[in-house]
């Protein structure tokens, strides 16, 4: 009810404003025709007379063609044309009128275009000030001085918004690398040229806060973009990526502040999602680790597939608790399993595929922090290699359709005991690939997880909270990182493309130095490295190399017709052979015996070549 008052009395206002504009135009044209003197007596008379007419069919045209209907503050191009047809029909029609009624006899020819022309400047000049007034003189007083790095569609969707809002942010001027762009106006800003010179335009310009409005940006790109803010030293925001934004208009609302995932130096990876609901829409689905970082987001999207329905099997009970409570409130329809266990246990996992009988099993579960598996060998082997073992060959004796194993950059000519771990599971699916008739086995590989669980980034975070230092292993170590989410498509992705028997990598694009990270994390939180908090390095840990690979130098990789997912050619191995190492394993985690199981590990995995032994 108070809005639609408001609205009443503001479009009552518009409409006495206007109306006093057409009296003013109407009198001011007969004024001026006699050249700013005393109007004689006869014409000033008709004039009054006519005066009421004047302005109650004027105010008709002007209610029919729209212009109470506007909001001044947002006055436009648009909101000019119809002044101007409103006013051209009104003039046309008072003169026509008065002509039959009395030829315009009261009325010199030259006060109609002169009326015309002062109209038109009452009713326009009033909304431009005031838009002008709200967008600048208010604006100005209120808000923030804003540099947008982008002249592009973007960026003026992004300073429209900001030029229209009372307070907040006020776009000043525009930067970017277009030379055609340079020296030009946006919207009544300067467009300057440079993105790496915005350090000078920010000091130059008086800037409070820098916003990145340029959405298809490659995170390369953003990555050189946000070391020039750096430089500047004052607070910078970004807007989303072109993906993000498909469902939005470009706004104030859509900024927010850069994450460390917008400078991955890698490009977004878009997947089939229409072959990946073709594959799993109506499907059973059992995900092992599903609590886990990988397997709960893996879990969230899945339920997006419309499967039919979807097993999560966890040893952790808090774990298994989240991820459950989180799917029943997003998925109440969703038909949902959640099942306490280990994949250890050979029994139970018999149990659990005879009784759910799924068709397609993703298999999370897994120990992965290098240093502590280093003196953890034996449950290391038997949770990443005797666990994947008993699922998937109890997937096989089941007869469950695909059989998809997550695995990691660590098992490529793996230093340490989880890579080797991992890469000697790889080497259990495909053999077991060649035996299977009704199932199929699928690896998909992936370097480091932003914020999953032990990865440095939460780390990282904790450390610059806590006020520092940041540790880092060594100054040239490197990794190379994803999204969550984006490893979990990738999974997908790979599930329904897969034959079986391929191990499936993604194209990571260049690895990131870990002291950059560090350096990042902190810049972002609005900390500057060294005076507030400090790097250390404190030497590689137990386990760790370097640099991590995605393939072996013996993996041919292969297209797969999907942009940055790509085929690693299998290599052979004698089953014969493997199986026998594979016994002489097992007996070696029956005697509890860890330098028996990394020797027999090393048979099983020939390029298994600890760190300790290896010189940078």
């Amino acid at each position: 009810m108070l809005k639609n008052n408001f609205a009443f009395r503001s479009r009552l206002t518009i409409a006495i404003h206007d109306a006093l504009m057409v009296a003013c135009a109407w009198l001011l044209a007969f004024w001026i025709r006699f050249d700013l003197d005393l109007i004689p007596s006869e014409y000033l008379t008709n004039a009054l007379r006519y005066l009421p007419y004047v302005i109650i069919s004027q105010s008709i045209i002007f209610w029919y063609l729209g212009l109470y209907k506007g909001v001044w503050r947002f006055s436009s191009l648009p909101d000019l044309i119809r002044i101007f047809k409103a006013v051209f029909f009104g003039v046309f029609f008072i003169a026509g009128s008065l002509f039959v009624y009395n030829r315009l006899a009261f009325m010199p020819r030259s006060v109609l275009p002169l009326y015309t022309s002062f109209l038109l400047l009452f009713l326009s000049i009033p909304r431009l000030f005031y838009r002008y007034y709200k967008d600048w003189v208010k604006h100005e007083a209120a808000a923030q001085r804003a540099l947008i790095i982008g002249a592009g569609a973007a960026g003026e969707m992004l300073a429209r918004d900001l030029l229209q809002d009372e307070v907040s942010l006020l776009p000043i001027a525009f930067v970017d690398d277009d030379k055609a762009k340079k020296g030009r106006s946006i919207r009544g800003l300067q467009v300057f040229f440079d993105t790496n010179l915005v350090a000078e335009y920010t000091a130059k310009l008086n800037v409070d806060i820098i916003l990145i409005a340029i959405p298809s940006a490659s995170d390369i790109e953003m990555r050189g973009m946000i070391e020039a803010c750096e430089r500047a030293h004052v607070p910078f925001k970004t807007l989303p990526s072109v993906k993000e934004l498909l469902s939005n208009t470009v706004s104030k609302g859509n900024l927010r502040n850069v994450a460390i995932d917008d400078i991955l130096g890698r490009e977004p990876v878009n997947l089939n999602w229409a072959q990946i609901k073709s594959s799993l829409s109506g499907k059973k689905i059992l995900v092992t680790g599903g609590g886990g970082s990988i397997g709960s987001e893996l879990c969230r999207q899945l339920a997006q597939v419309a499967p039919e329905s979807i097993i999560i099997y966890e040893h952790s009970e808090f774990n298994l608790y989240q991820i459950h409570s989180t799917l029943r409130r997003s998925f109440p329809d969703l038909k949902l399993s959640a099942i306490l266990g280990d994949v250890v246990d050979r029994a139970a996992v018999e149990d659990l595929i005879r009784n759910e009988k799924p068709e397609v099993i993703f298999h999370a579960a897994a120990y992965k922090h290098v240093p502590l598996l280093e003196q953890q060998v034996l449950a290391a082997v038997t949770n990443n290699l005797i666990g994947t073992k008993n699922v998937a060959e109890v997937a096989l004796a089941e007869k469950v359709e695909r059989f998809v194993l997550i695995s990691t950059d660590k098992a490529v000519n793996p230093s340490n005991i989880m890579g080797a771990t991992k890469r000697a599971a790889e080497i259990l699916c495909q053999n077991l690939n060649t035996l299977a008739k009704h199932t199929s086995f699928i690896t998909v590989r992936f370097g480091n997880v932003l914020d999953s669980a032990g990865s440095v980034v939460p780390l990282f975070r904790e450390q610059i909270k806590m006020g520092g230092p940041v540790t880092v292993t060594h100054p040239d170590v490197s990794r190379f990182f994803m999204t969550i989410p984006e490893a979990c498509r990738l999974i997908m992705n790979a599930e329904a493309v897969g034959a079986g028997g391929e191990i499936y990598v993604l194209d990571m694009g260049q690895a990131i130095k870990i002291s950059y990270l560090a350096e990042q994390m902190i810049q972002l939180s609005g900390l500057s490295v060294g005076s507030d908090i400090k790097i250390e390095y404190i030497g590689l840990r137990a386990g760790e190399k370097l640099h991590e690979e995605l393939f072996h130098e013996q993996e041919q990789l292969l297209g797969t017709g999907f942009e940055k997912l790509f085929l690693a050619k299998a290599r052979r191995y004698e089953q014969d052979v493997w199986e026998k190492q594979m016994e002489n394993l097992l007996v070696a985690c029956k005697n509890r015996d860890s330098v028996d199981i990394q020797a027999q590990l090393k048979q099983l995995v020939p390029e298994f070549n600890n760190v300790d032994e290896q010189e940078y």
